[in-house]
């Protein structure tokens, strides 16, 4: 029997997912417990259009993630800091800053878990990697100088 689940069942599927099972697993225990549904005309039509709007709203956050990752793509991120007199920064500058800087420059609202960007203690360019999306890369270019 092909059924519709409406909650997580261990060894059996996922919320959402369409699965074939045996009749009496079904009627006896899944259906009077809530836990899936027969999978009839009215509930496919349910089920599909549900997967497709998923698909869509997928599509729409790629598009969009594609969007920033292009605007970010080569930017120089420009940051201030304090330094001793051989050029060596107190303390060091870290993703947070970029990411605050990033969102006062670009208006952009990136996580500083998402930035990965080496050691910076001194000042020059460095290179800094923004995971925008899964498989979405953004490279930027972070320039410190003396405040």
């Amino acid at each position: 029997m092909k059924i519709i689940l409406k909650e997580d069942v261990k060894n059996l599927g996922k919320k959402g997912e369409l699965v074939n099972t045996s009749d009496g697993y079904a009627r006896n225990y899944l259906f009077p417990r809530g836990y899936a549904v027969e999978a009839n005309a009215a509930a496919m039509n349910d089920f599909n259009n549900k997967e497709n709007a998923k698909k869509f709203h997928k599509e729409q956050e790629i598009q969009a993630a594609q969007a920033d990752a292009d605007m970010l793509s080569g930017k120089t991120i420009k940051l201030t800091a304090k330094a001793g007199a051989n050029g060596k920064l107190f303390g060091s500058v870290t993703a947070k800053d970029i990411s605050v800087a990033i969102k006062s420059e670009l208006n952009l609202d990136i996580d500083k878990r998402k930035i990965s960007v080496s050691e910076i203690k001194q000042f020059g360019s460095y290179e800094a990697e923004i995971k925008v999306y899964q498989g979405i890369t953004a490279k930027i270019f972070v320039q410190v100088t003396e405040a």
